[in-house]
């Protein structure tokens, strides 16, 4: 798990399965956000932006499907389009649950249901969920380090030639001549100021790149670490009196 507590939405028009989840998932560490319709659902999503919605299907307002349609694929809700989304519904058809995966969702439980395969299945989607971000932090740890590459290669190529071009002037000079010798003073100057310029913009990206780095890596587990931290959140979970099958819902 993140070290940030994980934020849970619930969203149900039946307030017995609203008022369960949210004392068993509160229970068990989650911060716990609840809506009753479709409506408030949407705006609780831009709102408060939850890891996770466990989205009833058929709701006041908007049902579940608009409410995913509209994260899922809508642009203006382009932000959200990362949310994890598990989709109860009373329907078994197995053409509504591939359309709910076509649309986005990342899990669909059909009712009635059992807690504690819920919570397996919550903790599921985390799992997946954390994988991709530090997936996404170790592609863009990357990306960093091929811009940072760029960088010094165009570095060198443009340094590499106006010291070529002062080594000719050099070879070709009358050093008799104090006019082409002042001449050829300045132009090293020029030339050395505007590469002391690279160098201190090349020195600015780097340290940018850096910071930036640093940023992810802070943020960044191992596979072992991440597995570790779920196992360990699993097993207490199960220590913690998770409900069995006498709380089906």
């Amino acid at each position: 798990m993140s070290q940030t507590t994980t934020k849970i939405l619930l969203v149900d028009d039946e307030h017995i399965n609203v008022e369960f989840f949210d004392v068993m998932l509160s229970r068990l560490g989650y911060a716990v956000v609840t809506a009753g319709d479709g409506d408030t659902a949407l705006e609780k999503i831009t709102s408060e932006r939850p890891d996770l919605v466990l989205l009833d299907n058929i709701l006041p307002g908007k049902t579940g499907w608009e409410i995913t349609r509209l994260i899922k694929q809508d642009p203006d809700y382009a932000d959200f389009s990362g949310t994890s989304i598990i989709m109860f519904s009373a329907m078994d058809d197995v053409e509504d649950k591939v359309e709910g995966f076509e649309l986005g969702i990342d899990d669909y439980i059909t009712k009635p249901f059992n807690f504690s395969e819920v919570l397996a299945r919550i903790q599921a989607v985390l799992r997946q969920r954390e994988l991709s971000r530090q997936v996404a932090r170790r592609e863009r740890r990357l990306a960093l380090a091929e811009s940072l590459n760029s960088s010094l290669v165009y570095f060198t190529e443009h340094l590499k030639k106006p010291i070529l071009e002062l080594r000719g002037m050099a070879d070709d000079l009358d050093r008799g001549d104090s006019q082409k010798v002042k001449g050829f003073v300045e132009h090293i100057l020029k030339q050395t100021g505007e590469t002391l310029a690279a160098i201190e913009g090349l020195e600015k990206e780097v340290q940018e790149l850096r910071t930036q780095n640093d940023e992810l890596r802070a943020n960044e587990l191992s596979l072992e670490d991440l597995e570790s931290k779920f196992r360990k959140h699993a097993a207490a979970t199960l220590h913690g009196g998770v409900p069995g099958n006498s709380d089906d819902q």
